[in-house]
């Protein structure tokens, strides 16, 4: 019954309380983020970012730093303060990693609140401005949380945002071994670049063998190739919301 349950909340969430926010740029726009920042997200894809001269939004979370994820080691203090310093945006995704569906909304605030504090203090008072919820959970009560505080939020619905997208819950594909398969991704960058719209990728580990969640350097290096052949914008997520009007 609670499966079922939080199913219905997800929906809620995806489908009620819609901020809407016109997109339209003047070219269609891709950015590339990763969530929790497992280490090889900064040590294998920072490289094929850095060649292509791109960049791209970590998503944080505090509580995993130095920890494990997936059976994966996440970053330290020292990845995030150099990818910070390599001109990418950091975002928030909690500090602990919850989903909002098991948060009040006081204590989706402090958990922010938390998490902000302890980028500030690692990043020289860096205030993050755009948000991706942990495993794409959206609960209803959440949004209105997160329009206050972040100029968007990032969930995990497929699709490429255009003509008009939700702020507070934007759309986006998974660059993950397990759902890479199913996607045409020259179908979804055309339509991005047809449609002025915004399509954003995220994943997380990067290796040869990635995690169903994480995807391998040639993966990444396809999607910034197929993007740059189409003349998309490759923008990091705070930067890209610039561009939208």
């Amino acid at each position: 019954m609670s499966a079922f349950i939080d199913k219905m909340r997800r929906r809620a969430g995806r489908y009620l309380d819609v901020r809407p926010v016109p997109v339209r740029p003047q070219r269609g726009i891709l950015s590339l983020s990763f969530d929790d920042i497992p280490a090889s997200a900064w040590t294998e894809a920072g490289p094929v970012l850095d060649a292509h001269e791109v960049k791209a939004t970590y998503y944080v979370c505090g509580g995993l730093e130095r920890g494990t994820n997936l059976g994966l080691p996440q970053f330290t203090t020292e990845h995030l303060q150099a990818l910070f310093a390599a001109g990418h945006e950091v975002g928030c995704h909690t500090f602990g990693h919850a989903s909002t569906l098991t948060l009040s909304a006081s204590e989706l605030e402090a958990d922010l609140a938390r998490n902000a504090a302890w980028v500030a203090e690692r990043l020289d008072g860096h205030v993050m401005t755009t948000f991706a919820y942990p495993f794409g959970d959206c609960a209803l009560k959440s949004k209105a949380v997160i329009d206050a505080r972040f100029l968007c939020g990032r969930g995990v619905r497929d699709g490429v945002n255009s003509g008009r997208a939700d702020r507070a819950l934007l759309q986006a594909i998974g660059l993950e071994s397990r759902r890479l398969p199913g996607y045409d991704l020259e179908a979804l960058v055309q339509h991005a670049a047809e449609q002025r719209g915004w399509l954003i990728a995220y994943g997380h580990d990067v290796s040869d063998r990635p995690t169903p969640y994480g995807c391998t350097a040639d993966d990444l290096d396809r999607l910034i190739t197929l993007a740059k052949t189409a003349d998309l914008d490759i923008q990091p997520v705070a930067r890209a919301w610039s561009r939208l009007a």
